[in-house]
């Protein structure tokens, strides 16, 4: 393929990716986006495999197809549950190949016309190595408390800012060390320094907020790409790049304004932790059974269905919907309300639904629905625990003081369906569950929801 040829595939391939991205801005065309992105990844591929100066092997076809293959595997079979830490496991390994790809180019070395070419190709080294260092580590501490296998709550050691700053600083001399010529061994030991920055700095992330951790990390797997993208020349991996790192950032900043969160202490870590104490909650949680939750949705005209990771874990999302058409079908209105972090990463909860055929009408963002609380007469809370807790609003003391919620204890009656009194993954109590127009639902999210229906019918 000439160079023409190939340039013209990337631009074609680079105008999909943004029309995938655009695509991706409501439920009505995500499945298009979706497809648009496919389009564009297909001829990037193609468009890249026929450059001449990509020797075509057995090895080459072997590792695409093993590749293939394994996605195919992985796709099928995780669990909507899973989907948060398959994509920070994804970031993890746009990070790993950037620091692959800048390691083989500090080893193959090169020749430059000019000194500043040289120092430039070599800056391109670093930051494409540093970035995809801490992309790696910081994705796979990410996995790691997303499924479990590293405690949710924020490492908090002391001075760990300073300590931070010591590390940047440290690579940043690496850097000057590294265009100095003082040898391959400032690379590597700014990539040692650069992995145990990534870990630390989501290691300190509360585990409530990691939504905003896979967004921020997904930024970053975009700027390791474009960094990658310069390094190799690549005009369309410099585009790609960009594209997902600047939406990743800018995903980031619009979900730290849903918590509260400053964005820049989402780049510097330990954003998720806090020395305030909540006002303790006086009253006792009281239980419901089905009989009483089908009498009040019964009488009520307006429904409002409140879903969180809860939903996602039952896998209650089909027993939701069909609950939603039999109530529709009785001539109540039924919408449901979404809060920008709910679940364990961004749109968990339109998937979803969507993935239940819930219609896209139904479903509202918070800051549109939350005025409508008042007029409503009933609101299931399904497995949700912050983004529906009124200290919020109230107790100036509470760690998500501040933080934008969904006002459902304003409806005229609530049932929260929870396992039972736990607290929660962020480890924070609900005054909510306490108050007189709320009941607790108590029992398996999926389990109760088919009992309800069965009471409806």
């Amino acid at each position: 393929m000439n160079s023409e040829l190939q340039t013209a595939a990337y631009i074609a391939a680079s105008v999909l990716f943004i029309l995938s991205l655009a695509g991706l801005r409501d439920q009505e065309s995500a499945k298009r986006g979706v497809w648009f992105g496919i389009v564009g990844m297909a001829i990037a591929i193609a468009a890249t495999l026929a450059d001449s100066r990509v020797p075509i092997s057995a090895v080459l076809v072997a590792v695409l197809a093993v590749g293939a293959i394994i996605g195919i595997v992985v796709a099928r079979r995780v669990q909507m549950t899973a989907m948060p830490q398959l994509v920070a496991a994804l970031h993890s390994f746009v990070g790993l190949a950037a620091v692959f790809i800048g390691a083989n180019s500090a080893l193959l070395g090169g020749q430059f016309d000019s000194v500043a070419e040289r120092v430039i190709h070599e800056v391109e080294i670093f930051l494409g190595v540093f970035i995809g260092a801490i992309t790696f580590t910081g994705s796979v501490v990410a996995w790691g408390k997303l499924a479990g296998r590293v405690s949710g709550s924020p490492l908090l050691l002391p001075a760990r800012h300073l300590w931070n700053l010591l590390l940047a600083v440290a690579c940043f001399v690496l850097l000057l060390l590294f265009i100095g010529h003082a040898g391959l061994w400032t690379l590597w030991l700014m990539t040692a320094l650069a992995f145990v920055l990534g870990a630390h700095l989501v290691l300190a992330i509360g585990g409530a907020d990691m939504p905003v951790v896979v967004s921020m990390l997904n930024s970053y797997s975009g700027w390791a790409a474009a960094a990658t993208g310069f390094l190799l020349g690549n005009e369309l991996l410099i585009v790609t790049g960009a594209l997902v790192g600047s939406s990743g950032a800018i995903l980031s900043y619009i979900m730290c304004r849903a918590m509260n969160r400053k964005f820049l202490s989402v780049i510097l870590g330990g954003f998720g932790s806090t020395q305030a104490v909540a006002t303790a909650i006086e009253g006792e949680q009281v239980a419901v059974e089905v009989g009483e939750v089908a009498s009040v949705l019964a009488s009520a005209s307006s429904v409002i269905f409140v879903p969180g990771y809860g939903m996602a874990v039952a896998r209650a999302q089909s027993a939701v919907s069909d609950l939603t058409e039999k109530l529709r079908a009785q001539g109540k209105e039924v919408r449901f309300a979404i809060h920008p972090v709910a679940g364990r990463m961004p749109g968990h909860m339109n998937v979803l639904l969507a993935e239940a055929k819930v219609p896209y009408d139904l479903v509202c963002e918070m800051d549109e629905i939350n005025p409508d609380f008042p007029d409503t007469d009933a609101v299931l809370v399904i497995g949700s625990n912050d983004t529906v807790n009124p200290a919020a609003q109230e107790d100036p003391n509470s760690p998500i003081a501040g933080m934008p919620v969904i006002e459902a204890w304003k409806a005229g009656q609530v049932f929260v369906l929870k396992r039972g009194q736990g607290r929660g993954y962020s480890g924070i109590e609900n005054p909510l569950f306490f108050r007189d127009n709320v009941r607790m639902f108590y029992g398996d999210a999926k389990d109760s929801l088919d009992a309800l229906l069965k009471a409806l019918a």
